[in-house]
């Protein structure tokens, strides 16, 4: 698989697995912090909650990832469709379809799909779905500044890993405190790397095909198909 696949596969979107642990200690000896912690919590419920609520979500979103270290300043955008746990995502010109079962890579470039299963189970497996409830465990997290872009008002939510191995340092989400939709995502890892995610249009409840999240391989005659099943 090209390098892009797998720079997508490293987004922040779609890592995230982990467990809250300690809270309850740092409650009873640092009040501020509990309460800033408390209001951390009840705000990103509030987003998994809306989440959660939608019958379908239709993302636009710009993805870009610098390291000034390794001279790296790279920029792009992409989209993704998803219902449930079905998905299309269009990303750095290649497409992923999830219909529930099997993923399906499709990669005009080269031609060539590789369709694999799918294991729910597997804590590596990756979903744009999770990428709006990622923050669920694995985080310490704490109320961090209000900003005001393009009018709308920004609260970020700072989320710290609670794995040691974890490659990232911290995270920045940005949550809009009308909607309680996600607006954006600041990722700075420890190898000097900094990746953000800006959501730049959050539909909900669109008309969707039935046949949206289907594969239908008559359409790629050409194509090399890699199963890995």
């Amino acid at each position: 698989m090209k390098s892009k696949i797998h720079l997508y596969n490293n987004t922040p979107l779609f890592i995230g697995k982990t467990i809250i642990t300690l809270v309850f200690a740092l409650f009873m000896c640092f009040p501020v912090t509990a309460q800033n912690s408390q209001k951390a919590k009840d705000l990103l419920d509030d987003v998994t909650a809306k989440v959660k609520s939608y019958d379908n979500i239709v993302i636009n979103f710009s993805y870009s990832v610098q390291n000034l270290k390794q001279n790296v300043d790279q920029e792009s955008k992409g989209n993704v469709t998803m219902k449930g746990n079905q998905y299309v995502l269009n990303f750095m010109g290649v497409t992923k379809i999830f219909d529930g079962k099997k993923n399906y890579t499709i990669v005009p470039e080269d031609q060539e799909i590789t369709i694999s299963k799918h294991d729910d189970n597997d804590p590596n497996t990756l979903t744009p779905a999770k990428m709006l409830t990622f923050f669920n465990s694995g985080f310490k997290y704490s109320w961090d500044i209000l900003q005001n872009i393009k009018g709308r008002q920004i609260q970020y939510v700072k989320l710290v890993p609670t794995n040691p191995k974890d490659n990232r340092k911290e995270i920045l989400l940005g949550i809009d405190a009308q909607t309680k939709n996600i607006y954006n995502l600041i990722e700075m890892n420890k190898n000097g790397s900094k990746t953000t995610i800006v959501v730049n249009s959050f539909k909900t409840n669109q008309p969707i095909s039935k046949n949206h999240f289907t594969f239908t391989q008559s359409k790629y005659p050409n194509y090399y198909i890699n199963n890995l099943d």
